[in-house]
C-alpha cells in the first residue's frame, strides 16, 4: 500500500466526516426550533422519550447533537434526568439508521454516481438569499460529500489478493477465538475515540467487511466496541462540564457498557439470531452461518454481510433499550450517586450552570444553552438587588459591612459571568450559523452588557450607603419607606424582564408592555420623590447632604430600570417576528 494510497484513504475519510458534519449542521439549522419544541413536548414518559430520541436522531443523523440538546433541557429543568435517559436510549437506536443508509446507498445503490450532479443543486440553494434554502443547500452538499468520501474510501482500500501480507496479518488477529473478539472490540473502541465519530468507524467496518478483510463475527465485535467508544468521547467532553452533563454522559456509558456485556456473554447465539433474521427478512445467505466468507465486494455474500452487520447494530441497541427502558429511574439514581453535585460553602459562589464544556459541535443548540445561561444571569442579578435592599434597611454596622462585601462580590460575579458568556458566544459565532441565530447572538451580547451594568448598580448603591455612614448621616422612616417603594418597583421590573426572557426562550414572546409599564412606574416614582425632596430642602425640613444620598439611590434604581427595559427591547427586536 503506497504513500499516495494511504493519503487518499485518509483524505476520503476526512471527506466522509466533513460531509456528515455538514449534513447534520444543515438539518439542525433547517429544523432546529421545531425539533426543540418536539423534544420538550414528547418526553412525558420513558417510552415517549425513546421514540423522541429515535425520531430526532434519525432526522438530524447525529446522536451527539440529540444528547447535547437533552443535557441542556435537563439543566433548564424542562426534562428530568430519567426522561433524558429515555431520549438517549432512543438516540442510540436512531444512529443505527446511518449504517443502513451507508449499506443501501453507499454499497449497493452506489449513490456516489449521483452525488456530483446533485452538487449543482446544493450550490444553487447555498447561494439563495433565503436562510432556509441556504440550510437545505448545506444539507445537500454534506450528503454528497459523505457518499463521495465513502466511494473514495472503498476505492482506496487495497485488494487483499494483491497484498497477501495484509491478509496474513488480519488472519492472525482473527485466530484467537474469544480473545480475537475482545481484540476487535478494543480496536473498534479506540478507532471511534480517534475519529470522534461512531458513524465513520461503522463505515470503515462495513468497508473492511465487504472487502473480505475481516470475518463477520469480528466486524460484529468492532461494532460493539464502537458503542463503547462513542460514550467515552461524551464523557471526555463532559469532564469539564457541569454535574448534569456528567450524569447524562455517565448514563449513556452505563447503558452501552451493560449492552456490550450481555452481547459478549451471548455472543454466539446473538450472532446466530442476527443471521437468521437477516436471512428471513432479505432472503439472502445467513452471514453468521459456518463457513460463510466474503470473497468479492460485489458478491451476494458481501450484501449479506453488510445487511447482517447493520441488523446487528439495530438489534443490539433495540434489545438493550427494551431491557433497560423500564429502569431509567434506577439508572438516574445510580448516576446521581456516582456523580454527586458539589457542595457550595457560600450561596454567592458563581459557576456556570448551563454552558458545559465549551462551544458544542452543534452551534444552533449552543445558542440555546447560552440563552439559558443569560436567564440564569438575570436571576443572579436580581439576587444582588435583594442584598442592596437589605443594606438600605439595615442599621447594624457589622451587618452592613457584610452586605457591602456581598454587593462587591455580586459586581465581580456580573463581570465574570458576562465574560464567560461572551467568550462562549464568540466561539459559537465563528461557526456556520443561520441568519436568525446570528440576530439572537447579537441580542445576547447586548443583553449581557445590560445585566453586567445592573450588577454594577448594586455595588454603586453600596458605595452611596457607605459614604452616608462615614458622614454619620441616616435616613428617617419616611425616606426608608420611599426607598422600599422604589425597590419594590425595581423587583417588578426584574420580574417583567425575566418573564420576557423566558417567553423569548420558549418562542412565546409577543409583546413587552409589562416592561414598559414597569419602567414608566420607576420614572414616575423618581420624579415624584425628586420633587418632594426639592420642596423639603426649600422648606428647610431635610438635611441637604442626606437628601443628596437619598436621591443618588433613587437615581441608581431608576437607571436599573433603564437597563432592564433595554433588555426587553433587545428581545423584541430579535425574537418577535413582525
Amino acid at each position: 500500500m503506497g504513500i499516495l494510497q494511504i493519503f487518499t484513504l485518509l483524505g476520503a475519510l476526512g471527506m466522509f466526516l466533513y460531509g456528515m458534519n455538514l449534513m447534520s449542521s444543515g438539518l439542525q439549522k433547517a429544523a432546529g426550533d421545531r425539533l426543540r419544541s418536539f423534544l420538550s413536548a414528547m418526553t412525558s414518559n420513558p417510552l415517549k422519550g425513546v421514540l423522541t430520541g429515535l425520531g430526532i436522531t434519525t432526522i438530524i443523523q447525529s446522536s451527539s447533537a440529540t444528547t447535547v440538546m437533552v443535557v441542556s433541557f435537563v439543566n433548564a429543568g424542562l426534562l428530568t434526568l430519567a426522561q433524558a435517559i429515555g431520549v438517549i436510549m432512543g438516540a442510540n437506536i436512531g444512529t443505527t439508521v446511518t449504517a443502513w443508509l451507508v449499506s443501501w446507498l453507499g454499497f449497493k445503490a452506489d449513490i456516489s454516481i449521483l452525488a456530483i450532479p446533485m452538487m449543482i443543486f446544493g450550490f444553487l440553494f447555498s447561494n439563495s438569499k433565503k436562510d432556509q434554502r441556504k440550510n437545505i443547500g448545506e444539507l445537500i452538499v454534506g450528503f454528497c460529500l459523505l457518499f463521495l468520501g465513502l466511494s473514495f474510501m472503498k476505492e482506496s482500500v487495497p485488494d487483499l489478493r494483491e497484498t497477501p501480507q495484509v491478509l496474513e496479518f488480519v488472519t492472525a488477529w482473527s485466530a484467537h477465538g474469544f480473545g480475537s473478539v475482545l481484540l476487535f472490540l478494543a480496536f473498534g473502541t479506540i478507532l471511534t475515540l480517534v475519529l470522534q465519530s461512531s458513524s465513520a468507524t461503522m463505515a470503515i467496518t462495513l468497508i473492511m467487511l465487504s472487502m473480505g478483510w475481516i470475518p463477520f463475527n469480528m466486524a460484529c465485535a468492532m461494532v460493539l466496541g464502537e458503542n463503547i467508544g462513542t460514550t467515552i468521547t461524551a464523557n471526555i467532553a463532559a469532564a469539564v462540564g457541569n454535574t448534569q452533563a456528567k450524569r447524562a454522559a455517565m448514563s449513556h456509558t452505563i447503558f452501552n457498557v451493560f449492552g456490550v456485556i450481555w452481547a459478549l456473554i451471548l455472543f454466539t447465539p446473538f450472532l446466530k439470531l442476527v443471521g437468521s433474521i437477516t436471512e428471513w427478512v432479505f432472503g439472502i445467505p445467513n452471514p453468521a452461518a459456518e463457513g460463510f466468507t466474503v470473497s468479492d465486494a460485489n458478491s451476494p455474500e458481501a450484501t449479506s454481510a453488510l445487511y447482517g452487520l447493520s441488523m446487528l447494530h439495530t438489534l443490539f441497541n433495540t434489545i438493550n433499550t427494551l431491557l433497560l427502558v423500564w429502569f431509567t429511574g434506577w439508572i438516574a439514581k445510580a448516576v446521581s450517586w456516582i456523580i454527586r453535585a458539589p457542595e457550595s460553602k457560600e450561596k454567592e459562589v458563581f459557576r456556570l450552570k448551563y454552558i458545559s464544556a465549551g462551544p458544542l459541535a452543534t452551534p444552533e443548540l449552543s445558542v440555546e444553552q447560552a440563552f439559558e445561561e443569560v436567564i440564569h444571569f438575570a436571576q443572579i442579578s436580581k439576587s444582588g438587588a435583594e442584598h442592596a435592599r437589605e443594606a438600605i434597611n439595615g442599621s447594624d454596622t457589622e451587618k452592613f459591612d457584610t452586605l457591602k462585601e456581598k454587593l462587591v462580590k455580586y459586581e465581580e460575579i456580573s463581570d465574570r459571568v458576562e465574560y464567560e458568556i461572551a467568550t462562549f458566544l464568540n466561539a459559537v459565532s465563528v461557526e456556520e450559523i443561520s441568519e436568525s441565530t446570528s440576530m439572537k447572538i447579537k441580542a445576547m451580547y447586548k443583553i449581557i452588557g445590560e445585566l453586567e451594568s445592573l450588577g454594577d448598580s448594586g455595588e454603586t448603591i453600596g458605595r452611596i450607603l457607605s459614604r452616608k455612614n462615614v458622614h454619620k448621616k441616616s435616613f428617617d422612616a419616611e425616606s426608608i419607606k420611599k426607598l422600599n417603594i422604589m425597590a419594590d418597583a425595581v423587583d417588578a421590573a426584574y420580574d417583567a424582564m425575566i418573564e420576557n426572557l423566558n417567553a423569548a426562550h420558549k418562542g412565546q414572546l409577543e409583546e413587552i408592555s409589562n416592561a414598559y409599564n414597569a419602567e414608566a412606574r420607576l420614572n414616575e416614582l423618581r420624579n415624584n420623590f425628586r420633587d418632594a425632596v426639592i420642596e423639603d430642602i426649600d422648606n428647610g425640613g431635610k438635611n441637604y447632604q442626606t437628601s443628596v444620598y437619598f436621591m443618588d439611590i433613587i437615581n441608581a434604581y431608576e437607571r436599573m430600570g433603564d437597563f432592564m427595559i433595554n433588555v426587553s427591547q433587545d428581545l423584541e427586536r430579535a425574537y418577535i417576528h413582525k
